[in-house]
């Protein structure tokens, strides 16, 4: 049976889904194809950027937006305390799109997973710099991913492959968050929908 699960580096409920996405393997003897989806946040939730004293230099969000986002961080320190993680809320928007280029570098060398790993745990910790192409390629080198072709690969097909695929999440699938699951071509959104998921993976 053929599960996709699409996930954003900067979605710390991306971040808190993964070891039970990864688990489903184990528990149901499948592989899960691991996908990118680029979030455009400023779209829904407004752009911001906070100052050494935590003040918006931007201000586009309204009341509503940031009541949201403030619920959205401290919920999701709540359960990463429950499991041992961290948590720290980034000053700015992210454009994760250049982590999710060298995932997919990673994933074609069959060698993604300790990338993955540790891209979406220094980028919470306030450790790593998503958008520099010399920190995403020295996180690569670091999980053992060779990365001689890597600038090349960003500047043609890497960059093409990752807009396609999230063209093809949105077009075929109704993907507009993450994390998000396909399972046979149904969508499902949402940590709280893996159970749903183990459903139907029962029921294959």
């Amino acid at each position: 049976m053929q599960v996709v699960h699409y996930f954003d580096y900067k979605s710390p409920y991306a971040y808190l889904a993964q070891a039970q996405t990864f688990a489903l393997e184990t528990e149901f003897d499948i592989r899960v194809d691991i996908q990118p989806y680029t979030l455009d946040i400023p779209a829904y939730l407004g752009a911001a950027e906070l100052d050494a004293d935590n003040q918006d230099t931007i201000g586009s969000r309204n009341a509503h937006q940031w009541r949201r986002v403030r619920y959205s961080y401290m919920d999701c320190r709540r359960e990463a305390n429950r499991r041992g993680l961290t948590i720290r809320g980034p000053r700015k928007i992210f454009d994760s799109s250049l982590a999710h280029i060298g995932f997919l570098f990673a994933k074609h060398q069959e060698c993604f997973r300790a990338y993955h790993d540790y891209v979406f745990e220094k980028f919470w910790k306030r450790d790593l710099d998503i958008e520099r192409m010399e920190v995403v390629e020295g996180a690569l080198r670091e999980c053992g991913v060779e990365t001689t072709d890597f600038a090349n690969y960003v500047e043609s097909t890497g960059r093409t492959e990752h807009d396609t695929l999230r063209s093809q999440a949105e077009s075929e699938f109704g993907v507009f968050g993450v994390p998000s699951y396909v399972v046979q071509g149904e969508l499902f959104w949402g940590a709280e929908r893996l159970e749903l998921v183990r459903e139907r993976l029962a029921q294959g």
